[in-house]
C-alpha cells in the first residue's frame, strides 16, 4: 500500500517524505500520523508519501529525490518508547547495520537494495521513534504519541534546511 500526495517524481520534486507504517498495529502507525500533521506545511516541491514498507515502494518514492526523509517506528532490546532517533545517510554511503524495525522487510533492505542499484536518494535521513506496541489495535500508545509533535518539528527543520 502506497498513498502519495503533492508533486509526481519529476525534477520539479526536490524532496520525498515517507511515512511508513500500518494505522492498525498501535505504535507502528507513527509514519502516517506525521505524514498527516505535516499536510499543508511542507514547502511546494516536496510530496508525501504513505508506505507499508515494502523495500520497491520505498525505492520507488526515493530514487532520484535530492532528499528524502524516511518515519518509522522501531523496536529497541530496552525500549524507550518514544525515545526519537534520526540518522544521514548520503548516496554514496553503505547501508547502516542491521536496524530493528517493526517490520519483518521494509527499510534494512530497501537500502541495501538502493545501494546496489545505485538508486538512493542524493540525501537519506531517517527518523526513528521507539515503539512500545505493534500489536493489533488503533491509537498510538502515549510515549509515541507524545513524541509525534516533536518528529513533525524535526521533518520540517530537515526539510527547511534542504
Amino acid at each position: 500500500m502506497t498513498e502519495q500526495a503533492g508533486p509526481p517524481a519529476t525534477a520539479a520534486c526536490r524532496a520525498a517524505v515517507i511515512g511508513i507504517g500500518n494505522d492498525f498495529r498501535r505504535d507502528d502507525g507513527i509514519g502516517p500520523e506525521v505524514l498527516g500533521r505535516l499536510r499543508g506545511q511542507v514547502p511546494a516541491g516536496v510530496r508525501l508519501v504513505i508506505s507499508d514498507g515494502q523495500p520497491a515502494a520505498l525505492i520507488e518514492a526515493w530514487a532520484g529525490m535530492p532528499l528524502a526523509v524516511v518515519v518509522d517506528a522501531v523496536l529497541a532490546d530496552r525500549p524507550v518508547p518514544g525515545r526519537l532517533h534520526r540518522f544521514v545517510l548520503g548516496a554514496e554511503d553503505a547501508p547502516p547495520g542491521r536496524q530493528v524495525s517493526s517490520h519483518s522487510l521494509g527499510l534494512d533492505e530497501a537500502l541495501g537494495l538502493a545501494h546496489a542499484l545505485d538508486l538512493m536518494p542524493g540525501r537519506l535521513i531517517v527518523h526513528a521513534v521507539e515503539a512500545a506496541d505493534v500489536g493489533q489495535g488503533v491509537g498510538l500508545t502515549p510515549a509515541v504519541a507524545a513524541a509525534a509533535a516533536a518528529l513533525t518539528s524535526a521533518v520540517l527543520a530537515d526539510l527547511a534546511a534542504g
